[in-house]
């Protein structure tokens, strides 16, 4: 078994264990989210609350196994293969993260989502633009066009440029956490444009190379 898959076991296991834990020392009904401002408006049951992260990370991690055995260019996939899995105990450690916000602020820790969450999603996008630059062409990890699928060379061209959008992105979500008042539209508007940007760069330079070879 890849030491990747123990982690993540480990960390579902932890978050259920602390679930189970603090379950009668929960409210039946649980914040659970906060709007731009930070102020809770969405409550859960708490069976929910407690153990839908957990399920959720349980159907992520089968997703990410199957993923790369149903790829139809599984063999270039082997080719990045270490990052993506380094990109799934990332992502399984963000949402035990998201997990125990949720069990602090019930427990009657009251900080700022605002300043809680953008660095986490900041860090987590950086690595996505670390992931995107090792990544090579496949159907199912990193900026799929029909243009990046049709070519090993646009492919490469987008995923340079989309490694630095993302990694910036990161960066400036990172510290958004500076003004916590526009945080959210910060980190909003920012991985917005790094995510459709190099979709249309895609398209461009696809356009480009069908003109050159006429």
């Amino acid at each position: 078994m890849k030491k990747s898959t123990i982690a993540v076991l480990v960390i579902i296991l932890i978050s259920i264990a602390v679930g189970i834990y603090f379950y009668p020392k929960m409210p039946s009904k649980m914040a659970s989210h906060w709007n731009i401002n930070g102020e809770v408006n969405g409550y859960m049951p708490r069976f929910w609350a407690l153990f839908m992260m957990p399920i959720i990370s349980v159907v992520m991690f089968l997703m990410f196994i199957i993923i790369p055995k149903i790829d139809p260019l599984k063999k270039n996939v082997k080719k990045f293969r270490k990052y993506f899995d380094a990109f799934i105990v990332l992502m399984i450690v963000f949402l035990m993260y998201l997990h125990f916000l949720t069990l602090a602020w019930n427990l009657g820790y009251k900080f700022s989502m605002n300043l809680m969450i953008p660095p986490a999603i900041g860090i987590l996008f950086y690595y996505c633009g670390i992931l995107i630059e090792k990544s090579k062409r496949n159907w199912f990890i990193g900026i799929r066009t029909p243009w990046t699928l049709s070519s090993d060379i646009i492919w490469n061209k987008t995923h340079k440029l989309g490694s630095k959008l993302f990694k910036l992105a990161g960066i400036i979500t990172f510290l958004s956490i500076i003004i916590p008042k526009y945080s959210f539209w910060i980190m909003i508007i920012t991985i917005l444009a790094a995510s459709f940007w190099p979709v249309i760069y895609s398209y461009v330079i696809y356009q480009k190379s069908k003109k050159k070879r006429r």
